[in-house]
Protein backbone atom coordinates (compact mmCIF):
# COMPACT_ATOMS: atom_id res chain seq x y z
CA UNK A 1 0.00 0.00 0.00
CA UNK A 2 2.10 3.24 -1.04
CA UNK A 3 2.04 6.11 1.38
CA UNK A 4 -1.33 8.76 1.26
CA UNK A 5 0.10 12.02 -0.25
CA UNK A 6 -0.22 14.02 2.89
CA UNK A 7 1.40 17.23 2.87
CA UNK A 8 3.32 17.46 6.92
CA UNK A 9 1.83 21.65 6.25
CA UNK A 10 -1.74 22.46 6.48
CA UNK A 11 -1.46 26.35 5.52
CA UNK A 12 1.67 28.12 4.28
CA UNK A 13 1.70 31.98 4.24
CA UNK A 14 4.75 33.08 3.45
CA UNK A 15 7.42 32.01 5.69
CA UNK A 16 4.56 31.26 8.37
CA UNK A 17 3.48 27.49 8.31
CA UNK A 18 1.15 25.76 10.39
CA UNK A 19 1.40 21.91 10.55
CA UNK A 20 -0.21 19.38 11.16
CA UNK A 21 2.07 18.16 13.56
CA UNK A 22 1.27 21.46 15.43
CA UNK A 23 -2.17 21.65 15.55
CA UNK A 24 -2.13 17.94 16.76
CA UNK A 25 -0.62 19.28 19.94
CA UNK A 26 -2.91 21.82 19.93
CA UNK A 27 -6.01 19.44 19.73
CA UNK A 28 -4.33 17.21 22.83
CA UNK A 29 -4.13 19.83 24.93
CA UNK A 30 -7.42 22.24 24.40
CA UNK A 31 -9.68 18.87 24.66
CA UNK A 32 -8.02 17.61 27.19
CA UNK A 33 -8.37 20.76 29.42
CA UNK A 34 -12.17 20.86 28.69
CA UNK A 35 -12.52 16.99 29.39
CA UNK A 36 -11.13 17.43 32.45
CA UNK A 37 -12.84 20.41 33.75
CA UNK A 38 -16.29 18.58 33.09
CA UNK A 39 -15.08 15.79 35.20
CA UNK A 40 -14.52 18.25 38.26
CA UNK A 41 -17.74 19.64 37.28
CA UNK A 42 -18.95 16.29 37.93
CA UNK A 43 -19.94 15.34 41.45
CA UNK A 44 -20.59 12.11 40.94
CA UNK A 45 -17.06 11.22 40.00
CA UNK A 46 -16.05 11.52 43.39
CA UNK A 47 -18.95 11.93 45.50
CA UNK A 48 -17.02 11.34 48.92
CA UNK A 49 -14.09 13.31 48.17
CA UNK A 50 -15.40 16.05 45.94
CA UNK A 51 -13.16 17.56 43.63
CA UNK A 52 -9.53 17.11 43.44
CA UNK A 53 -9.70 20.98 41.60
CA UNK A 54 -11.65 23.94 40.59
CA UNK A 55 -12.35 24.21 37.21
CA UNK A 56 -10.44 27.85 37.52
CA UNK A 57 -7.83 26.03 38.78
CA UNK A 58 -7.95 23.68 35.98
CA UNK A 59 -7.88 26.56 33.75
CA UNK A 60 -4.56 27.67 35.32
CA UNK A 61 -2.87 24.19 35.06
CA UNK A 62 -3.49 24.17 31.44
CA UNK A 63 -0.74 26.82 31.22
CA UNK A 64 1.30 24.73 33.21
CA UNK A 65 1.04 21.51 31.54
CA UNK A 66 1.75 23.13 28.21
CA UNK A 67 4.67 24.37 29.49
CA UNK A 68 5.97 21.11 30.59
CA UNK A 69 4.93 19.16 27.21
CA UNK A 70 7.03 21.85 24.61
CA UNK A 71 10.16 22.45 27.20
CA UNK A 72 10.27 18.63 28.21
CA UNK A 73 9.48 17.40 25.42
CA UNK A 74 12.36 19.62 23.51
CA UNK A 75 14.75 19.57 26.23
CA UNK A 76 14.11 15.70 26.14
CA UNK A 77 14.23 14.82 22.67
CA UNK A 78 17.95 17.14 22.92
CA UNK A 79 19.32 14.68 25.89
CA UNK A 80 18.62 11.53 25.04
CA UNK A 81 18.33 11.33 20.71
CA UNK A 82 20.69 14.53 19.86
CA UNK A 83 23.07 15.63 22.88
CA UNK A 84 25.92 17.64 20.02
CA UNK A 85 23.46 20.18 18.83
CA UNK A 86 23.84 21.75 23.00
CA UNK A 87 28.10 22.34 21.97
CA UNK A 88 27.57 22.47 18.66
CA UNK A 89 24.31 24.18 17.36
CA UNK A 90 22.52 25.72 20.49
CA UNK A 91 20.18 27.61 18.82
CA UNK A 92 18.44 24.73 17.48
CA UNK A 93 17.44 23.85 21.10
CA UNK A 94 15.26 26.48 20.44
CA UNK A 95 13.78 25.58 16.87
CA UNK A 96 11.39 23.37 17.85
CA UNK A 97 9.55 24.39 14.27
CA UNK A 98 12.38 21.82 13.00
CA UNK A 99 11.41 18.52 14.54
CA UNK A 100 12.34 16.61 17.38
CA UNK A 101 10.28 16.07 20.54
CA UNK A 102 10.57 13.39 22.83
CA UNK A 103 7.46 11.33 24.84
CA UNK A 104 9.47 10.31 27.78
CA UNK A 105 10.49 14.20 27.59
CA UNK A 106 7.33 15.70 27.53
CA UNK A 107 6.27 13.18 30.41
CA UNK A 108 8.68 14.24 32.42
CA UNK A 109 8.15 18.06 32.22
CA UNK A 110 4.47 17.17 32.83
CA UNK A 111 5.31 15.65 36.17
CA UNK A 112 7.39 18.73 37.19
CA UNK A 113 4.38 20.63 36.25
CA UNK A 114 2.07 19.05 38.23
CA UNK A 115 4.16 18.56 41.19
CA UNK A 116 4.97 22.59 40.94
CA UNK A 117 1.30 23.41 40.43
CA UNK A 118 -0.14 21.33 43.26
CA UNK A 119 2.41 22.65 45.90
CA UNK A 120 1.88 26.40 44.49
CA UNK A 121 -1.86 25.81 45.10
CA UNK A 122 -2.22 23.50 48.08
CA UNK A 123 -3.47 20.46 45.85
CA UNK A 124 -3.61 17.04 46.73
CA UNK A 125 -0.50 15.82 43.72
CA UNK A 126 -1.79 12.00 43.29
CA UNK A 127 -5.46 13.34 42.99
CA UNK A 128 -4.29 16.00 40.80
CA UNK A 129 -1.89 13.60 38.77
CA UNK A 130 -5.54 10.87 38.10
CA UNK A 131 -7.06 14.21 36.41
CA UNK A 132 -4.43 14.75 34.03
CA UNK A 133 -3.74 11.01 33.34
CA UNK A 134 -7.30 10.69 32.80
CA UNK A 135 -7.38 12.45 29.31
CA UNK A 136 -3.40 11.94 28.34
CA UNK A 137 -4.74 9.53 25.84
CA UNK A 138 -6.07 12.12 23.98
CA UNK A 139 -2.72 14.35 23.23
CA UNK A 140 -1.17 10.27 22.24
CA UNK A 141 -3.87 10.22 19.99
CA UNK A 142 -3.87 13.10 18.23
CA UNK A 143 0.30 12.60 18.57
CA UNK A 144 0.12 9.69 16.86
CA UNK A 145 -1.78 10.10 14.04
CA UNK A 146 0.20 13.47 13.17
CA UNK A 147 3.19 10.96 13.26
CA UNK A 148 1.37 9.27 10.12
CA UNK A 149 0.67 11.94 8.17
CA UNK A 150 4.27 13.45 8.91
CA UNK A 151 5.43 9.94 7.38
CA UNK A 152 7.60 8.98 10.25
CA UNK A 153 8.24 6.35 13.32
CA UNK A 154 7.31 3.79 10.71
CA UNK A 155 6.95 0.10 12.04
CA UNK A 156 9.65 -2.52 10.68
CA UNK A 157 8.69 -4.33 7.33
CA UNK A 158 5.76 -6.24 6.89
CA UNK A 159 3.90 -9.01 4.83
CA UNK A 160 0.59 -7.48 6.28
CA UNK A 161 -2.25 -6.73 3.29
CA UNK A 162 -1.91 -3.29 5.41
CA UNK A 163 1.39 -2.31 4.66
CA UNK A 164 2.60 1.03 4.04
CA UNK A 165 5.21 1.71 1.97
CA UNK A 166 6.49 5.23 3.70
CA UNK A 167 8.88 7.93 1.88
CA UNK A 168 12.72 7.66 2.63
CA UNK A 169 12.23 4.14 4.43
CA UNK A 170 13.01 2.57 1.86
CA UNK A 171 10.61 -0.05 -0.99
CA UNK A 172 9.57 -2.76 1.70
CA UNK A 173 5.94 -2.20 3.22
CA UNK A 174 6.17 -1.15 6.89
CA UNK A 175 3.55 -1.49 9.93
CA UNK A 176 2.01 1.70 10.09
CA UNK A 177 2.93 1.30 13.91
CA UNK A 178 1.63 5.37 14.47
CA UNK A 179 -1.81 3.95 13.85
CA UNK A 180 -1.42 1.03 16.47
CA UNK A 181 -0.36 3.19 18.89
CA UNK A 182 -3.13 5.94 18.02
CA UNK A 183 -5.47 3.06 18.39
CA UNK A 184 -3.82 1.61 21.69
CA UNK A 185 -2.64 4.22 23.73
CA UNK A 186 -5.08 6.93 22.64
CA UNK A 187 -8.84 5.15 22.12
CA UNK A 188 -8.32 1.96 24.15
CA UNK A 189 -6.39 3.64 26.76
CA UNK A 190 -9.08 6.06 26.99
CA UNK A 191 -11.64 3.90 27.29
CA UNK A 192 -10.20 1.69 29.71
CA UNK A 193 -9.52 5.09 31.87
CA UNK A 194 -12.85 6.73 31.30
CA UNK A 195 -14.39 3.11 32.93
CA UNK A 196 -12.06 3.55 35.63
CA UNK A 197 -13.30 7.67 36.38
CA UNK A 198 -16.51 7.34 35.23
CA UNK A 199 -17.95 3.76 36.03
CA UNK A 200 -15.20 2.38 39.11
CA UNK A 201 -15.39 5.68 40.71
CA UNK A 202 -11.24 5.51 40.73
CA UNK A 203 -10.74 8.89 41.48
CA UNK A 204 -12.11 8.27 44.94
CA UNK A 205 -8.61 6.46 45.31
CA UNK A 206 -5.55 8.39 45.08
CA UNK A 207 -3.20 7.55 42.73
CA UNK A 208 -5.27 4.90 41.22
CA UNK A 209 -6.03 6.66 37.57
CA UNK A 210 -2.19 8.03 37.05
CA UNK A 211 -1.08 4.18 38.25
CA UNK A 212 -3.65 2.72 35.81
CA UNK A 213 -2.31 4.93 33.00
CA UNK A 214 0.91 4.41 33.44
CA UNK A 215 0.96 0.47 33.32
CA UNK A 216 -1.71 0.37 30.23
CA UNK A 217 0.62 2.79 28.25
CA UNK A 218 3.72 0.93 29.41
CA UNK A 219 1.81 -2.41 28.38
CA UNK A 220 0.51 -1.13 24.74
CA UNK A 221 3.85 0.64 24.09
CA UNK A 222 5.65 -2.55 25.01
CA UNK A 223 3.23 -4.48 22.69
CA UNK A 224 3.70 -1.80 19.26
CA UNK A 225 7.44 -2.57 19.98
CA UNK A 226 7.33 -5.55 18.71
CA UNK A 227 6.75 -4.02 14.95
CA UNK A 228 8.43 -0.81 15.44
CA UNK A 229 11.77 0.57 13.71
CA UNK A 230 14.36 1.69 16.79
CA UNK A 231 14.30 5.22 17.34
CA UNK A 232 17.89 5.09 16.53
CA UNK A 233 17.88 4.08 12.83
CA UNK A 234 15.16 7.75 12.90
CA UNK A 235 17.25 10.08 14.69
CA UNK A 236 16.01 13.69 13.97
CA UNK A 237 12.25 12.68 12.95
CA UNK A 238 9.79 14.23 15.21
CA UNK A 239 8.51 12.45 18.04
CA UNK A 240 9.34 9.31 20.06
Amino acid sequence: MPFPEFDPVLIQIGPFAIRWYALAYVAGILLGWRYVVTMVRNPRLAPARGPAATPVQIDDLILWVTLGIILGGRLGYILFYSPAVIWTNPVEILQVWHGGMSFHGGALGVMLAIIGFSRANGLDLLRLGDLVAACAPIGLFFGRIANFINGELWGRPTEVPWGVIFPGAGPYPRHPSQLYEALLEGIVLFVILRIATHRAHWLERRGAVAGLFLIGYAVFRTLVEQVREPDSYQIGRAHV
